[in-house]
């Protein structure tokens, strides 16, 4: 049988690789479906377990990981990979011992593997073993001593010593070699501004926002620069964008708050404080100041609330007992009043119990970039590589509301246009997603679902995943018995990321279409439409090969035939636009710039609406040097609805 279930008994390395193939492309319930098939059959094999165990940490479940990890280790215990992933795992637990554990011994198995040293440095810094993390760090950069992320690395260490002097210096370094990461910067102007540098930190904290940075505390901590230097506008403007950043962060209202206080905004300072507190609770600093503004807004009752929570936590603070006598006093109740001056004045007596709280505007002193780099887990990196990758994307508002050109948009091109049955609509743009010869396709019901255009697709559920192996077992008894059901194959076959089988079931539906008889026009369009599937499937199929490093002659074969069936697609229906943009994408990343423009015209040609095209275009004309033209077709393509266009013509302008 030629279905990829019925031949996963005999070939358990091709399930593997169909498995790791969904890995990669982020499909990570799909791939543990793939895992769990060959562990069924082969349970003695390792890899299987470790590989599930990596799409389980993409999904946050770290006790399920443990428990395969645990799995491929018992079955293959000299594999550094195995190590390396579990001590990730503990790593997300905060167990550090543990982590430290298995990475030391994954260094046993791979002894200068840079992702392994750097990650036991983190876990033996959490441990407060600074001079042995510091080991770790000095090790690789007598190797690389002009690696950017290494000296990172040490001044967050140094900085976790609380020795700033020594984090300031690594920090510099670290712009000195890699001066286009915000990251950097963040880190040299947060160390700036403990130092009391506020000129130079304002230098460094703008250069990361320039180069966009996403942290809110970058906007947090110059704004506090910006208020010593009577700058309230602009102080507010970047805690705006600071709450815009990071919504449920305590910090940043509070300081906002306080900031609001100092220009008589009362009203909005004190939801600012409301929402601080909801955020963060036990904060004594929160309470006195929306207490005081509480007094200021003669909300007398909620004032001496709050007054109230402070003293019951904090029996010495004095100002909470005056405070709330005030309170008191505006309320008519002088004999409370004078009970709570009694008190504070008997306490007063005892001056060394005294208490203080900080009612300062606060810097953001977590440098989050440090600890996001390991939230992203590099399957890759399990695999016994030298280097981690940071997989991390960022996820932008779907939205496309108010100051759109104020969010940060990636400079990437838009991706293909793919058929499917799951297309995740995108009511913004304009991009004309019909065709005829789909049209007629999806009204024949030969496929059980109605085929779409699309940039992106939906993601399948485990439920959807198992009907979609039911569907390729059904449709291959209908095959089975002479029936003509191999673009319908092909289709589940993609949906699962099997390519190759879907690639062959494509090649072998074409055969028997160009024997039928079927009128010229209706196989032409079928024709086309079945070919610029099945150049969709090898790019994908090209692209998983590439990222792991299994790129052959073959492969560079297989590339020239994805852009022959782009281009007979186009020789049989000329006015299919998205062939022209597919192929326009793939000459792009082989930076043959000047043929891709001329793709990405001819695709416009057919669709003058065609916003991704007019997206990519405009960034190729900018990746050749032509700015005014690459910035006139990004304005048409946000026109025609990729409003993310706006952000990078702001900062190219």
């Amino acid at each position: 049988m030629h279905c990829a279930l019925g031949v996963a008994q005999f070939n358990t390395d091709r399930i593997t690789s169909i498995g790791r193939n969904a890995l990669y492309f982020d499909d990570y319930v799909l791939s543990i479906q793939y895992f769990n098939q060959v562990i069924k059959l082969k349970p003695y094999l390792s890899e299987p377990y470790l590989l599930r165990a990596i799409a389980k940490i993409q999904l946050s479940d770290y006790r399920g990981a443990l428990l395969d990890c645990n799995a491929a280790i018992e079955r293959n215990p000299f594999q550094p990979g195995a190590y390396y992933t579990r001590g990730y795992v503990y790593r997300q637990l905060d167990e550090a011992d543990k982590a430290e554990q298995d990475f030391t011994q994954a260094l046993v198995y791979s002894p200068d593997n840079k992702t392994y040293l750097t990650m036991r440095a983190d876990a033996r810094s959490e441990q407060k073993k600074f001079t042995e993390a510091l080991e770790d760090i000095n090790y690789l950069l007598r190797r690389e001593p002009h690696s950017a992320g290494l000296l990172f690395e040490k001044g967050i260490i140094c900085l976790n010593q609380e020795d700033t002097l020594c984090a300031r210096d690594q920090f510099a370094e670290s712009v000195k070699y890699d001066s286009q990461n915000p990251a950097n910067w963040s880190a040299l102007g947060l160390i700036n501004l403990m130092l009391d540098n506020e000129q130079e930190a304002m230098n460094n904290l703008t250069q990361a926002i320039d180069l966009g940075s996403k942290w809110a505390g970058d906007y947090i901590n110059r704004s506090i620069i910006l208020y010593h230097n009577h700058n309230f506008r602009g102080a507010l403007s970047d805690l705006d964008k600071a709450v815009e950043l990071s919504g449920n962060n305590a910090q940043t209202y509070y300081n906002r708050g306080m900031l609001r206080v100092e220009v008589g905004d009362y009203n909005h300072a004190l939801e600012d404080f409301n929402r601080a507190i909801e955020l963060s609770p036990d904060q004594t600093e929160m309470l006195y100041q929306r207490g005081t503004l509480l007094l200021q807004l003669r909300q007398w009752e909620d004032a001496i609330c709050d007054f109230e929570a402070l003293m019951e936590r904090y029996p010495y603070f004095l100002p909470s007992y005056y405070l709330a006598a005030q309170a008191h006093t505006a309320m008519g109740k002088k004999k409370a009043a004078y009970d709570l001056r009694q008190k504070a004045y008997q306490l007063e007596q005892n001056k060394d119990s005294i208490q203080s709280v900080n009612t300062d505007i606060q810097i953001a002193q977590n440098q989050p970039q440090s600890k996001d780099r390991r939230k992203e887990f590099s399957s890759r990196a399990a695999q016994n590589q030298t280097e981690a990758e940071d997989e991390s994307s960022p996820k932008y508002a779907s939205e496309a509301r108010g100051s759109v050109q104020k969010r940060y948009a990636d400079v990437v091109n838009e991706p293909h246009i793919v058929l499917t049955y799951y297309a995740l609509k995108q009511p913004l743009r304009r991009t004309n997603y019909s065709y005829a010869g789909v049209d007629r396709l999806n009204q024949s019901h030969s496929l059980p679902a109605d085929l779409n255009f699309a940039t992106q697709e939906i993601p399948l559920t485990a439920d959807m995943v198992n009907q979609h192996f039911q569907n390729i077992s059904i449709l291959s008894d209908y095959i089975d018995r002479g029936q003509d059901m191999f673009f319908a194959r092909a289709m589940e076959f993609a949906l699962v990321q099997d390519y190759a089988s879907a690639i062959d079931d494509a090649t072998r539906a074409l055969q028997i279409l160009h024997s039928s008889n079927d009128s010229d026009n209706d196989r032409a369009s079928r024709e086309a439409i079945i070919t610029f599937c099945r150049a969709n499937w090898r790019f994908r199929l090209l692209e998983y090969q590439r990222a792991a490093g299994e790129l052959t002659q073959e492969s560079a074969m297989d590339f020239e035939i994805m852009l022959r069936d782009y281009d007979h697609v186009v020789a049989i229906q000329r006015d299919f636009s998205f062939a022209y943009y597919n192929k326009a994408n793939m000459l792009c990343a082989q930076k043959d710039y000047k043929a891709a423009i001329e793709h990405y015209s001819l695709a416009i040609e057919q669709d003058p609406d065609f916003a991704e095209a007019y997206f990519n275009r405009g960034l190729t004309y900018i990746f050749v040097g032509k700015n005014t033209e690459g910035i006139a077709d990004l304005s048409k393509s946000g026109e025609l609805g990729i409003y993310q266009a706006y952000n990078l013509i702001t900062r190219l302008q």
